[in-house]
């Protein structure tokens, strides 16, 4: 692919640092965005991605999609030629609970009380 055709983004995380820039084909998928920025994270941060679907990717204020190109997440308008595309990516861990909170959540069910008013 001609130097020419790549696309620079870079990563903003949630403490305002950055992870890239990094040089991509505009046919690259978000998937393959967020498996780099996993492996390329931080070892000094304390919130860190476990795995690519903790990690959202938002461009231009949109939530991007797994199955989106960066070619396609591109904003039309604001890009300077062979300007650097900033993206934030936000660690949001996956929703299954831990054991921890589900034993709190079945003490609070047991937990019943009922009072009967003659």
């Amino acid at each position: 692919m001609p130097e020419e055709d790549l696309v620079e983004v870079k990563f903003r995380l949630f403490d305002g640092s950055d992870v890239g820039p990094f040089r991509c084909s505009p046919a690259s998928t978000v998937a393959m965005l967020k498996e780099r920025i996993v492996a390329e994270w931080p070892k000094d941060k304390k919130i860190a991605p476990k795995a690519a679907n903790d990690v959202k990717l938002i461009s231009a204020g949109k939530i991007l999609e797994n199955n989106k190109t960066v070619g396609q997440c591109k904003t039309p308008f604001g890009e300077l030629p062979n300007g650097v595309i900033t993206m934030h990516a936000v660690v949001q861990p996956s929703v299954g609970k831990s054991k921890s909170e589900k034993k709190i959540d079945e003490t609070q069910k047991k937990s019943v009380c009922a009072c009967a008013i003659l």
